[in-house]
């Protein structure tokens, strides 16, 4: 099973550092794949769930493709994301019961039940209703630790 650390979160939510690069860091150092929220604004690109908050390089992401699950906040983070040709893992997604990533993963709300042929759903926040993830192929959560 793929464990996702939700902005770089492992045993709970820490909001005044989610998404820092360093809390992200730590995250992957802790061998946890991880969702992180990007904007860009002008030629820049930033990392920040409400808004743009820390300053990255796309080099910064590149370092980190394999092992990163990138929210496109804003529509110029989801066309720069598109034109690059870096081989990312991205995605968009509001209020969507499920969204697919550039890599085919199917990324689901929580607690909606997994799409199983072929098994690439992540659930995404299953300790908001206490999903059962037995049938997912990872989890992406705000205490991931859990599910270790």
């Amino acid at each position: 099973m793929i464990l996702i650390s939700h902005r770089g979160n492992i045993n709970g939510i820490i909001k005044e550092v989610e998404n820092h690069p360093s809390y992200i860091q730590s995250a992957l150092d802790s061998k946890y794949h991880c969702e992180i929220d990007i904007w860009k604004t002008g030629d820049q690109l930033y990392l920040g769930h409400d808004e743009p908050t820390y300053k990255i390089e796309p080099q910064w992401l590149v370092n980190r493709k394999n092992k990163l699950w990138i929210h496109c906040k804003n529509i110029e983070a989801l066309e720069y994301m598109t034109m690059k040709f870096w081989n990312l893992n991205f995605f968009w997604h509001e209020d969507d019961d499920y969204t697919l990533t550039s890599k085919g993963w199917v990324w689901a709300y929580p607690d909606k039940k997994t799409v199983t042929v072929p098994n690439r759903t992540i659930a995404v926040l299953p300790e908001w209703n206490d999903t059962d993830v037995s049938d997912f192929a990872g989890v992406c959560s705000d205490k991931i630790a859990m599910f270790k």
